[in-house]
């Protein structure tokens, strides 16, 4: 493949490092910088040094080149090249060994030169072998990524990776040139470009703000332009943005060369190019190579970001641009990020671990860390990197934190702003966009809900927002924008609004204003969000909209998210009648939306009080500003008129702070006798929240001093709180919890009872909030009760009695809402020993400063906390089953009865058959129905039962359907949503002539044809689409077989769930084994199965070798069914099913991936428990089988039957490489098989297990050598040893031995 060539390029520039002008940048200079290599740097011998990948693609013109340039030279120098494996693993010592070797055998001496053809780990690598060789070679970097092009390959810095951490050792030697060829940027995958965008944007965080400016302009463009790929080749069209690619690269480049010419060795300023890399070096530790070193820097921003604003340095505002810009380009913010998790599949990242990473990093002065810390974008606290405290970076590392008591006394007074109020934010942003003038919103809440809303809107085409300076002239911290007065476009891609409720129900309402897009032919929107999100309930907004014109449907359950919203559906006006009492968001959705239906609106709210009326009016109060007049209803109560008028912004609007937020720092005023000023939240204020410090606070006993515009409070002595009898909390309901902690510690002569009521809402919110408290204010000791609309609180009678939950009693579960961890926080600050909080990054849906805040000016002691017993998230993995209803279906007569009944018994679940339930339901047999309503009524009815049973019992039953409810389009569609929601559809078969033949004499039910052979032959393809599991029941002729098939039933069933033990326990033996079973035929092997298995964990089918009579070259899907059913037959061990390839030691045609995929695939859907997955084969059939897998355990396997591969060479570490490091880890044991010649074989063998197979981070390693001389290494391997047996016709491989032969000779050396 060849790059192309523009015909226009940017001219060529220089830029000058250390006083001399070496760094070359333009377009297409291959030829340009051979030339410029042989006639400035001249050489008898120039050594290219690339990856196999980049060799591929681009040595092939360098060699051209090369010999066209030289070819009437009389004495012309010779190019030779070496590639190596690519990927971070070869930035190792082996590597760097073995290319100097390389060299030596090729006659190389001291005045070669080196070219680093390759992006930062050839560079760094063949840099360090120049630097080296014969005490050091002069070499040339041409970096191909850009990455490299901005970073490492600039200033000398030349190393390896060791075990300890990366770049730990190496040397500074300075390139004699580098030529940065942006042409190289056509074949970069986009990922790739991606990661390079991290250090472009470090540079720009760090040094220039106005550089930072462009690049949060500049986002679609260049991701756009990335994009842009011919699909044949992959290439990217640069043409649109070359010239600002150009100006970018060249800007990074300079920053760079102008502080490594300031400071070569890094004795100070070099230490800024380092922001992000103290952290991030520690993740990518962990997580290399699956992340990349641009994702890792990326994280680490964020955390020194947030370090920074701890330390009091540094603004919300800044540290939200930083993880807005890294967000929108595609980059991971935080180690919980879905790409982090998937690519390393899930890896835990220990806080320790990270520290310890840190604690040799090359900047550090003895024990003490350095970072680089930022006090606004572009600027730093000093010049260097400033030394931390290992406290402050492990709070912040830390996703839990021990709150301890204040150190404030009662004459501290503080003033505290909090961010700018969520519910106004939102509104505000959302009339914005609709209005058809531009506006500038300022002090915005800049929050992970704000974010998910203008991400909605710009998707939607709805405005254009541009962050500006504000008057003060500190931070651009100001919001314009250009809304498009509610023309909204369709998107083809689905609307993420993680947990963001106000989003989700104001955009519900909204997306119907949306119109077709024509060009990209989508006619709907989905709006979708996280698992919270989509439980959240959302059903009487939807039906009001759909009553009035609107098309939304329910993509997974009824009643919320996921929705999809048909485009050119609006709402069409007139009378809209909303329940009351449910939600306040509802009622602001539509009336918002609703100047924009097709005529005038009348809102009515009906069945009571409407709930959360200060929310209503401060909708109201909002569109009045924004040029809409909503007229309450003078005849009818709760009734609102709005018009037919479109929006007009003013041309500023200040957000107020949250009141809400606001109530915490003046709780903690209250709790700890302090006094505390909120400077722009008075009595004038839009919140209904606003009214805390008046209608709570005050009769508690605390002193409130309120004007327009301002709020301050003065607590009486500690534990001088007074309980309420009874406070309505309606108005506020949010601040309810903050209340609620605050009655845990109020008391009076009386009984000390606070009764909160009104806040039913709060039942549905981010969790049961009500529910939530009583749980936790229990861990403190303190009593609480439900009631119907609140919840009553028994104060303690003194702040001494409050229980501390601390790491011992494993702190408090804030259930990821903001409100509970802020709010249980503050009692953390009196608790004698304070409080652990669990998931304190929650707090960052409406104010991500708040540690800090409580830190900083509330004077409160922080320490970051993680459970040693701590996992990461598994959101991404499959959802284990945890007793939800499953579905059983198949033909008649397949067994799905007793089977269904069995697997019931097993789960411990309830059996329906539904054409029992029907019967029963409608109180008439099948026959008879079919008789009345015929076969197209009684499908109507057994679609409905489904969709019946499907609502009404979501767990605890196991229901077998009747055969032929596949042949229902509505039924199938509703099977595979179930599938889709990790639910569980079990396919039960057998023989199909033993089902024709039951059906051919059961004439309990009516035919569905005469043909029932070719009524199976139809349904067969749908029953396997609405299934994502198989059953095949053989023949159990007595009790004994039957008691046998429970017994492997619950095995299949436990791995099925999700809940199986095996592998635990396998790889928590000291040995292990596995029977390579190598019959055509395992009937023939059933009789012995047990004493054949007797000492083995587990049982390899080997697939290739299944030869059913005529012996075809492959067996049959429905051969290999039957062979699996006869196996679950007789025995409930394990299987390790296995299509070894030709080239693989098998029989298996090495090309025929379509049957292996579906041989695999049928692995998979019968509950596996492990599956040979050879890494030979190509990647999409790997990912298809990754992607299917659920809980089977997946071995990545490699044979090399020539012998020629070495242990110690490159061969056997680049598949590991491959089988651990891909874009994914998905393997769960690793098998390699080589084959002995000799016994150091075995000894390179035992050194690559010790290297690969040992460690917290190493996966399960099963490394054998075949051959006569490979027996020792079976002995010596000790997880999941293939074995024979005497009773086998053939060995599976040459060498294999038997359990028994493994364990003699394992004692008679000292292994057993």
């Amino acid at each position: 493949m060849r790059m192309t060539q523009f015909v226009d390029r940017a001219p060529i520039e220089r830029v000058e490092i250390l006083g001399k002008d070496t760094i070359v940048v333009g377009y297409g200079l291959v030829r340009t910088l051979l030339e410029e290599i042989i006639t400035q740097i001249p050489s008898s011998t120039y050594i290219l040094v690339t990856d196999t990948n980049l060799a591929r693609l681009h040595l092939q013109s360098f060699i051209d080149a090369f010999e066209e340039i030289v070819k009437n030279v009389v004495t012309p120098p010779r190019l030779i090249h070496h590639a190596v494996p690519p990927g971070e693993s070869s930035k190792s010592s082996k590597t760097k060994e073995y290319i100097e070797n390389w060299m030596f055998s090729n006659r190389c001496t001291r005045d070669s030169v080196l070219l680093a053809l390759g992006g930062g780990v050839i560079g760094d690598m063949a840099g360090f072998v120049a630097a080296t060789f014969m005490r050091g070679i002069k070499y040339v970097q041409i970096p191909t990524t850009l990455l490299s092009m901005v970073d490492s390959s600039i200033g000398g810095k030349t190393a390896i990776d060791v075990s300890y951490g990366k770049n730990l050792i190496g040397a500074f030697w300075q390139p004699q040139r580098i030529f940065v060829d942006l042409a190289f940027l056509e074949t970069l995958p986009e990922r790739e470009f991606i990661n390079g965008m991290a250090e472009i944007i470090k540079t720009a965080a760090f040094w220039d703000e106005t550089e930072f400016n462009r690049l949060e302009t500049n986002v679609d463009e260049f991701l756009s332009a990335f994009r842009n790929r011919d699909p044949r080749t992959g290439i990217v069209n640069l043409s649109s943005i070359q010239t600002m690619l150009h100006k970018l690269v060249i800007g990074s480049i300079k920053v760079k060369a102008f502080v490594v010419s300031a400071d070569e060795r890094e004795g100070g300023l070099r230490n800024l190019l380092n922001f992000g890399h103290s952290v991030g070096h520690a993740y990518e530790a962990i997580f290399a190579p699956q992340v990349l070193h641009g994702e890792c820097v990326a994280i680490g921003m964020v955390k020194e970001a947030e370090l920074a604003r701890y330390l009091g340095l540094l603004s919300d505002s800044a540290v939200a641009r930083i993880i807005n810009i890294l967000s929108a380009y595609g980059l991971p913010i935080s180690p919980q990020d879905k790409k982090i998790m998937q690519l390393t599949n899930n890896r835990p990242t220990p806080v320790n671990k990270l520290l310890a990473t840190m604690a040799v990093d090359k900047k550090n002065s003895g024990a003490q860390k350095k970072i680089v810390l930022l006090t606004a974008i572009g600027k730093t606290f000093e010049q260097k990197a400033s030394v931390v405290g290992d406290e402050n970076i492990r709070l912040v590392l830390s996703p839990d934190a021990i709150v301890r008591p204040t150190s404030l006394t009662s004459s501290s007074h503080v003033q505290i702003t909090p961010p700018g109020s969520k519910s106004i934010t939102n509104r505000a942003l959302l009339l914005a966009a609709l209005s058809s003038t531009p506006t500038r919103l300022s002090n915005l809440l800049r929050s992970d809900d704000t974010e998910h809303m203008m991400n909605a809107i710009a998707q939607l085409s709805g405005a254009d927002f541009t962050w500006v300076r504000g008057s003060d002239r500190t931070e651009e911290d100001v919001l314009e924008v250009k809304g498009r007065g509610g023309n909204l476009i369709a998107s083809s891609v689905p609307i993420y609004l993680g947990n963001s409720g106000t989003s989700s129900r104001f955009l519900a309402a909204v997306t119907t204003l949306v119109k077709p897009c024509t060009t990209n032919n989508v006619h709907h929107v989905i709006l979708t969000g996280n698992d919270r999100m989509k439980e959240r309930p959302i059903g009487p907004l939807v039906e009001a909209l759909n009553n009035n014109g609107a098309d939304v449907e329910y993509i997974e359950s009824n009643g919320s998210l996921p929705l999809r919203i048909a485009a050119g559906k609006h709402l069409k006006g007139g009378r809209v009648e909303l329940a009351a009492t449910i939600s306040s968001q509802y009622v602001s959705a539509l009336l918002m939306t609703a100047p924009y239906a097709e005529k005038p609106t009348t809102l009515a709210l009906v069945g009571g009080r409407p709930i959360s009326q200060s929310y209503i009016d401060m909708t109201i109060a909002m569109m009045v500003s924004f040029g809409v007049q909503v007229v309450r209803s003078s005849l009818e109560p709760h009734t609102y008129h709005i018009p037919n008028t479109p929006y007009k912004a003013p041309s500023e609007y200040v957000v107020e702070s949250d009141a809400s937020s606001a109530t915490y720092p003046l709780a903690f005023a209250a709790l700890t006798g302090t006094s505390c000023t909120i400077p722009n939240i008075g009595s004038t204020s839009l919140q209904g929240d606003a009214k805390f410090a008046i209608d709570v606070l005050r009769p508690m006993g605390c002193l409130v001093v309120q004007n327009e515009c301002s709020t301050t409070v003065t607590g009486p002595p500690i534990g001088g709180l007074k309980s309420l009898k009874m406070i309505d909390m309606e108005p506020m309901t949010d601040a309810f919890l903050t209340a609620s902690v605050l009655a845990a510690v109020a008391h009076d002569d009386d009984k000390s009872i606070t009764q909160i009521v009104g806040i039913a809402n709060q039942r549905v919110k981010e969790c049961d909030r009500i529910a939530a408290m009583i749980t936790e204010l229990g861990k403190f000791g303190v009593h609480a009760s439900e009631l119907p609309d609140g919840i009553a609180i028994t104060g303690v009678d003194s702040v001494e009695d409050l229980i501390s939950p601390n790491e011992s009693t494993q702190g408090i579960y804030t259930y990821d809402d903001h409100r509970i961890a802020m709010s249980f926080s503050l009692l953390g600050t009196v608790a004698r020993d304070g409080v652990l909080i669990k998931d304190r990054k929650c707090v960052e849906k409406t104010w991500p400063g708040w540690w800090d805040v409580l830190h900083g000016k509330l004077g409160t002691d922080l320490a970051g906390y993680e459970s040693p017993f701590a996992k990461p998230s598994s959101k991404l993995a499959f959802r284990k089953n945890n007793g939800h209803s499953l579905f059983v279906i198949g033909m008649r007569g397949a067994g799905k009865t007793s089977v269904g009944g069995w697997i019931a018994e097993a789960l411990k679940m309830e059996f329906t058959d539904l054409d029992v339930y029907l019967e029963t339901k409608h109180n008439r047999t099948i026959p008879e129905i079919i008789r009345d309503d015929h076969w197209d009524g009684f499908r109507k009815l057994e679609l409905e039962v489904l969709q019946e049973v499907m609502t009404k019992y979501p767990v605890g039953h196991v229901f077998a359907c009747g055969g032929g409810i596949v042949e229902t389009p509505e039924a199938r569609e509703l099977l595979k949503q179930f599938i889709a929601k990790s639910g569980i559809v079990i396919h039960i078969h057998r023989d199909v002539k033993l089902i024709m033949e039951y059906l051919s004499v059961d004439k309990t039910r009516p035919s569905y044809v005469d043909d029932m052979y070719a009524v199976w032959q139809r349904r067969e393809a749908w029953f396997d689409e609405c299934s994502n599991f198989f059953i095949y029941s053989s023949n159990l002729s007595n009790e004994k077989d039957k008691i046998h098939f429970k017994r492997t039933l619950l095995s299949v069933l436990n791995t099925m769930t999700g809940v199986s033990t095996v592998h635990d326990k396998i790889i928590s033996k000291a040995r292990s084994y596995f029977l390579a079973l190598t019959f055509p035929d395992v009937q023939v092997a059933m009789p012995e199965i047990e004493t054949m298995i007797d000492g083995a964990d587990a049982l390899e089918l080997r697939v290739d070798l299944l030869q059913p009579a005529p012996y075809d070259s492959s067996p049959s899907i429905a051969y290999v069914q039957e062979q699996i059913g006869l196996i679950r037959k007789y025995t409930d061990i394990p299987i390790i099913f296995t299509v070894r390839t030709v080239t693989q030691g098998g029989r298996f045609p090495d090309t025929d991936y379509d049957k292996a995929l579906a041989l695999m695939l049928l692995a998979l859907k019968l509950g596996i428990s492990y599956l040979d997955v050879e890494l030979s084969w190509p990647s999409w059939m790997i990912q298809k089988i990754v992607s299917a897998r659920r809980f089977t355990k997946l071995i990545a396997s490699n044979h090399d039957w020539t012998g020629t591969w070495q242990w110690d060479g490159p061969e056997w570490e680049a598949k590991y490489n491959e089988a651990t490091c891909g874009r994914e880890v998905w393997a769960d044991v690793v098998k390699f098989v080589g084959f002995a010649k000799s016994r150091s074989d075995n000894i390179k063998l035992e050194q690559f297990r010790v290297q690969h197979g040992e460690g917290s981070n190493k996966l399960p390693f099963l490394g054998i050598n075949m051959g006569k001389v490979g027996q020792l290494s079976r002995v010596l391997n000790r997880m999941l040893t293939p074995v024979t047996h005497p009773l086998m016709p053939i060995a599976a491989a040459p060498g294999q031995l038997s359990v028994k032969e493994i364990q003699d000779a394992a004692t008679l050396i000292g292994e057993d």
